[in-house]
């Protein structure tokens, strides 16, 4: 068994100079719904875990009008239940209540998720079509700049998020379709229409992590409606391979699953 110390920080101040002095050596803990299973696998040995769960900071959910602010801190639950994003974005509070089961729930934040972007993790893909922004301790990062690659993010060494927000859109909706053993997403895919046009952010499927599908984004904001992507294709070789769906399925998937999320929005 290795050693590792662990701290728990009360500010954003003393989490940032705790991480700088240990460096790469040091990981930030949040809920550790990622974190601690990787730890458990050895695919990870970090000397020291900086706490990140009593900070002040990073709670609080504010929305005013239809601007929305999540403090990183916020649990998936937390957001689920909130009636204050529900009323503007429902979309939203139903993408938080579909993550994990109820104990990943009360543990696993927004901000955890967001930092270590899982090639199924939910939020990533209604941050995409919703034009979010991710709030550091040192930044601010557009969600299309934000998310690079599997377990990839534009974070620096030792960067916090702090927080995100978005504009509630007209209508939008999450769906997806889980791994009947897993239940992460295989694909999920988050649609949100706007007076400018339809965006469409796809999590579980891709290759590279999630995506927007920009062909479907032109098709949905002619049409919005589950036939506008009827005729289209995604391409197979942008999509992820395994033992429980293969690259063409997956490409399937993101059609259907797509349908299935606008004529979810088409209700609300």
């Amino acid at each position: 068994m290795y050693e590792t110390s662990y701290t728990r920080a009360t500010s954003i101040e003393e989490a940032a100079r705790l991480a700088a002095e240990k460096g790469e050596e040091a990981k930030y803990l949040s809920g550790g719904m990622t974190l601690l299973p990787t730890m458990k696998q050895r695919l990870a040995a970090p000397e020291m875990l900086i706490d990140l769960r009593h900070v002040g900071e990073l709670k609080g959910i504010t929305v005013d009008g239809r601007a929305i602010r999540i403090g990183g801190g916020m649990t998936h639950a937390e957001i689920a239940q909130s009636d204050a994003i529900k009323a503007v974005c429902p979309g939203f509070t139903s993408l938080a209540g579909l993550i994990g089961d109820p104990a990943v729930r009360h543990m696993g934040t927004i901000g955890g998720s967001v930092a270590n972007f899982d090639p199924a993790a939910d939020y990533p893909a209604a941050l995409l079509a919703l034009g979010g922004t991710i709030h550091t301790d040192k930044r601010e990062i557009a969600a299309d700049d934000f998310f690079q690659g599997l377990f990839e993010t534009a974070l620096e060494e030792g960067e916090i998020v702090t927080a995100v927000s978005f504009e509630a859109p007209d209508a939008c909706a999450y769906e997806k379709f889980r791994n009947p053993a897993s239940r992460y997403a295989m694909c999920g895919v988050f649609v949100a229409k706007r007076a400018g046009g339809v965006k469409v952010g796809v999590t579980g499927a891709g290759s590279d992590g999630a995506f927007r599908w920009s062909e479907g984004e032109q098709a949905l904001s002619g049409n919005f409606a589950p036939e506008a992507v009827d005729g289209l294709t995604v391409p197979e070789g942008n999509m992820l391979s395994d033992i429980h769906g293969s690259s063409a399925y997956r490409a399937n998937l993101v059609k259907v699953v797509t349908k299935r999320a606008v004529k979810k929005a088409q209700g609300h």
